[in-house]
């Protein structure tokens, strides 16, 4: 029997000791900062599960076969110790830039994102301004926001830009064709899904997201590709909650969003 093609992709955000030093400051955020000893023990159990992560750069997406992949949302400055953990391993992963938030305090500024592409990891688009409810915007913001950032990202780097992952996780149709035709080749969403899709040339590529009520030995698990029907599950219980209870849901998003001040338009190009 073939065996499938299965992308075992996991959605971390800041690995930090002080929450305060890294990323957004507000309460939405907190549950995704991880400690360092905690990302260690879900490194550990990674590697006891005899997957090296990936880059989706190299992985045939025609072929079978098992693949790990590691990424992280925002551009944070742990994104450095991250990276360092990483190396110690000899391992890569995929790092997702909200490019108006660039050298913004406590994110990581050009010449860190540039050290972060010297080191192997690829830099992706995490929207230019990372609005609450993307999937709510215009088609237009939508194009702008993933133009705007990819072209902001090429232009520091120096070389093409094509993957991203979607802010928030909302996904949506038109969050996928948007993402598309500004000319990415890869989309990573937050649904914990192992099996690729495409639209319009794009390929669209779920995640298990990590928080820190996140045992490592989950992660083991979801790394053999065990519990990743259940984790799909409760991400459709919660996302008919949000459809039934729209307003509701608006209200909420909007308390938890609240405490970090809307990032300048222009702000990171100095």
């Amino acid at each position: 029997m073939t065996q499938p093609l299965t992308l075992a992709s996991f959605g971390y955000h800041d690995v930090t000791d002080d929450p305060t030093s890294s990323g957004f400051q507000r309460p939405a955020a907190l549950p995704f900062k991880l400690t360092p000893a905690m990302f260690t023990a879900h490194l550990d159990r990674i590697a006891s599960a005899h997957r090296a992560p990936e880059l989706i750069e190299t992985v045939d997406l025609t072929q079978p076969g098992h693949h790990v992949l590691l990424t992280f949302d925002d551009g944070g400055k742990s994104a450095l110790q991250v990276a360092d953990e990483l190396a110690r391993r000899g391992w890569k992963g995929h790092f997702f830039i909200i490019t108006a938030r660039i050298g913004q305090q406590p994110f990581l500024g050009s010449a860190e994102i540039q050290q972060l592409r010297r080191g192997g990891h690829v830099i992706g688009s995490h929207s230019h301004n990372h609005p609450s409810l993307f999937r709510e915007l215009t088609s237009q913001r939508l194009l702008q926001e993933w133009r705007g950032s990819r072209d902001w990202l090429e232009q520091l780097l120096g070389e093409p830009v094509i993957t991203a992952s979607v802010p928030g996780g909302d996904i949506s149709e038109r969050v996928m064709d948007s993402a598309a035709e500004a000319g990415f080749t890869y989309l990573f969403t937050s649904e914990p899904s192992v099996t690729p899709g495409r639209v319009s040339g794009c390929a669209i590529l779920g995640r298990f997201v990590v928080k820190r009520s996140t045992s490592a030995a989950r992660v083991g698990e979801l790394a053999r590709l065990r519990g990743w029907g259940q984790a799909m599950l409760v991400r459709r219980v919660k996302a008919g909650a949000r459809r039934l209870l729209p307003g509701l849901y608006r209200r909420y998003i909007s308390h938890v969003t609240a405490g970090d001040a809307a990032a300048p338009q222009d702000a990171g190009r100095s």
